[in-house]
C-alpha cells in the first residue's frame, strides 16, 4: 500500500468515525445544557461557590461570571508555578520565572497552552496535573457555555437571559467533558501512552553522557487535551512523542477527540434551535473548509518536487515514520482549524506552502470546525456577516433564523471578526521592527518572518501551536503572546455575549417568501466564499511575504 493511499484510507475511517458520533454526542449535549434538573455532586460544588444554577443572567451578568472565573484561575495557576520549588511532587524542579509563569498561566486559562517551555524539564507532577490538567477541563467548558449562551440568544425571543454561567461550565465540565476524557484516557493507556507518577529515570548511556526521562499522568492529560482542544503537550515534542503518542491508531484516534466535539456542537446548535437543517448547514460549511485544507495540505506535502522528497515517497522532514505524510497532514490542519494546537510533526520542516496552510487554517478564525465552542460561536458570527452581504445584496434587511441583523448587529459582528486579525498583525510588526526581538529567529528571511507571524497568530487565535526555530521563552515573546492570548480569548466574547443578548431581546420575525434560507446549499457556498475573501483580503500582504514567498522560492 503506498502512502498516498494509505493516508485517504485514514481520512475516511476519521470521517466516518465523527459521522458516527455526530448525532449521539450532538444530541447528549443538547439535553445537557437544556435539562433543569441538577445531579447531586453539581449541588454541592454550587453550594461551595455560593452559585445559585437556577437564575438566569443578563449577559453582562454571564460575562462578568466568565471574566472572573478566569482571573481567579490565572491567579491560582501563577501561584502554583511561582511555588513550585516548595511543594510536594516538583520531583526537584524549581519555580517557574515570573514571565513563564505569566504566559503559562493565561495560556492554559485561554484554552490556547502556548507552551514555551520543555514540559518533561519544567514542570512537576502537582503543576501538571493540579494546575495545567485542570485548566484543560474548565478552559474548554468556558468555550462552550459562551456558545451555548449565543445559541440561546438565537432560540429565545423578548428576553435579555441567557442561562446561568456557573450552571453551564459545570455541567460541561462534569456531563460532557470528565466522561469522554476518562473513556479516551483507557483507552490511550491500553494503547501503551504512559499513565503514573513515577520520578525521572537514566535509561542508558550516550556519547559519554545519559539519557533521562520522566514518568507522568500522560494519558489522563493527553485526552482532555485532544478533547477540550488544548494542545498543551505533557512533552515538549507533544503528540510526537512516543509516550504521549504511540501508534497509528493512537494518532487516528488523538485527531478525532479533537474534531468530534467541535462538528458535533452544529448539532447541538440545530437541536436548540429548533431546526436540525440550520445545525446541517453549519456543519456543511465546516466541513467543506475542512476537507478541502486537508486534501491541499496531502497535495502540498506528497507532490513537492525534488528527489529527496520523491524517494521517500514525500516530504518527511519534520515528520514520525510512524505517521508517514498522510497522517500528519490530517493532524497538522485538524489541528490548527480547532483550537488544539497539539502537533505530531514540526510545522516549520512542512514545505512552504504546507506550512502556509497551517498558518491560513489559524487566520480563519479556527471556525472549520474550530474549538470547543470557540469554533461554532465565530462560525455563527461569519453566517450573521454572510446574511448582510446577502440582504445589501438583494436590498431587504437581513435575517438570521427569525432575527433581524441590524445596525448594532452588525458593529458587534465586524468588531469580532476585525479585533484578532488586528492582533496578529500589530504584534507581529512590532516584533520585527524593534531590535532585539528578531535575535530569537532562528532562521533569516522568508521563512523566519513565518516564525513570527506564526507565533502571534497562534497566540492571538487560542491555538498554541508553535512553527519551531523560534526561541519564545524571552521577556517579551512570553509577554506579548501572554498579552495576544488574554485579549484574543476574552474580547471576542465580549462581543459574542453583546450580540446574544442583542438577539434575544427581539421579537421573532416571520418567514415570508423573501427570507434567505440558510439551511439550503446556496447559503452554505455564500459562507465558504465569505470567509475565505474575508481572510485572504485580511492576511494575503502578510502571507505573502512569508510562506507564499518561500513556497514560491523553493
Amino acid at each position: 500500500m503506498g502512502p498516498q493511499l494509505a493516508g485517504l484510507l485514514q481520512l475516511i475511517a476519521l470521517i466516518g468515525a465523527l459521522a458516527l458520533a455526530y448525532v449521539p454526542l450532538g444530541n447528549y449535549m443538547a439535553k445537557v445544557y437544556s435539562s433543569k434538573k441538577h445531579l447531586r455532586v453539581e449541588k454541592w460544588i454550587y453550594k461551595a461557590i455560593g452559585a445559585n444554577p437556577d437564575t438566569e443572567m443578563t449577559w453582562p451578568a454571564y460575562l462578568r461570571g466568565v471574566l472572573a472565573f478566569s482571573a481567579v484561575s490565572v491567579l491560582f495557576l501563577y501561584l502554583l508555578q511561582r511555588l513550585q520549588g516548595v511543594l510536594p511532587g516538583s520531583m526537584k524542579f524549581d519555580s517557574v520565572n515570573p514571565a513563564q509563569s505569566f504566559n503559562t498561566a493565561v495560556s492554559f486559562v485561554t484554552n490556547t497552552n502556548w507552551q514555551s517551555y520543555s514540559g518533561e524539564q519544567t514542570m512537576g507532577h502537582v503543576v501538571q496535573t493540579a494546575g495545567l490538567t485542570v485548566q484543560n477541563f474548565v478552559s474548554a467548558a468556558v468555550g462552550m457555555a459562551v456558545a451555548v449562551a449565543l445559541v440561546r440568544g438565537f432560540a429565545r425571543s423578548r428576553t435579555g437571559e441567557l442561562g446561568n454561567f456557573w450552571s453551564d461550565l459545570v455541567r460541561g465540565t462534569l456531563r460532557i467533558l470528565l466522561p469522554g476524557a476518562a473513556v479516551a484516557a483507557i483507552v490511550l493507556v491500553a494503547c501503551g501512552v504512559i499513565q503514573n507518577f513515577s520520578g525521572i529515570h537514566e535509561v542508558g548511556q550516550f556519547m559519554g553522557g545519559s539519557q533521562q526521562w520522566n514518568g507522568g499522568a500522560v494519558a489522563s492529560q493527553e485526552a482532555i487535551k485532544e478533547f477540550g482542544t488544548n494542545g498543551g503537550g505533557y512533552f515538549n515534542a507533544n503528540s510526537a512523542h512516543p509516550f504521549e503518542n504511540p501508534t497509528p491508531f493512537t494518532n487516528l484516534l488523538e485527531i478525532f477527540l479533537l474534531l468530534v466535539i467541535p462538528f458535533s456542537l452544529t448539532r447541538t446548535f440545530g437541536v436548540m434551535v429548533g431546526n436540525v437543517k440550520q445545525g446541517y448547514a453549519i456543519l456543511a460549511t465546516m466541513f467543506t473548509i475542512w476537507l478541502g485544507f486537508v486534501l491541499l495540505m496531502m497535495w502540498s506535502e506528497f507532490a513537492h518536487h525534488g528527489a529527496a522528497l520523491q524517494a521517500a515517497g514525500g516530504a518527511m522532514e519534520g515528520k514520525e515514520v510512524r505517521f508517514g505524510v498522510g497522517s500528519s497532514s490530517i493532524f497538522a490542519v485538524s489541528t490548527t482549524l480547532t483550537s488544539t494546537g497539539a502537533v505530531n510533526s514540526f510545522h516549520s520542516s512542512f514545505t512552504g506552502l504546507g506550512g502556509g496552510i497551517t498558518m491560513l487554517s489559524m487566520m480563519l478564525g479556527e471556525i472549520a470546525p474550530g474549538g470547543t465552542g470557540s469554533g461554532l460561536y465565530g462560525m455563527l458570527i461569519m453566517a450573521v456577516i454572510a446574511v448582510f452581504i446577502a440582504g445589501l445584496m438583494v436590498g431587504r434587511t437581513p435575517e438570521y433564523l427569525g432575527k433581524k441583523i441590524g445596525g448594532r448587529e452588525m458593529k458587534l459582528a465586524a468588531c469580532y471578526i476585525l479585533i484578532t486579525p488586528a492582533l496578529v498583525l500589530v504584534f507581529t510588526a512590532a516584533s520585527m521592527a524593534l531590535p532585539t526581538p528578531p535575535h530569537s529567529m532562528l532562521n533569516s528571511g522568508a521563512h523566519g518572518f513565518s516564525e513570527v507571524l506564526y507565533a502571534f497568530t497562534s497566540a492571538s487565535n487560542n491555538n498554541g501551536s508553535a512553527f519551531a526555530g523560534l526561541n519564545a521563552n524571552t521577556d517579551w515573546y512570553n509577554t506579548m503572546t501572554g498579552l495576544a492570548m488574554l485579549l484574543g480569548r476574552f474580547l471576542p466574547m465580549v462581543f459574542v455575549l453583546a450580540l446574544a443578548g442583542s438577539l434575544a431581546e427581539q421579537k421573532p420575525v416571520p418567514v415570508t417568501a423573501g427570507t434567505l434560507r440558510t439551511e439550503k446549499p446556496l447559503f452554505t457556498g455564500l459562507l465558504v466564499g465569505a470567509i475565505l475573501i474575508i481572510t485572504g483580503l485580511t492576511y494575503f500582504p502578510a502571507l505573502a511575504l512569508g510562506p507564499l514567498a518561500e513556497g514560491l522560492a523553493s
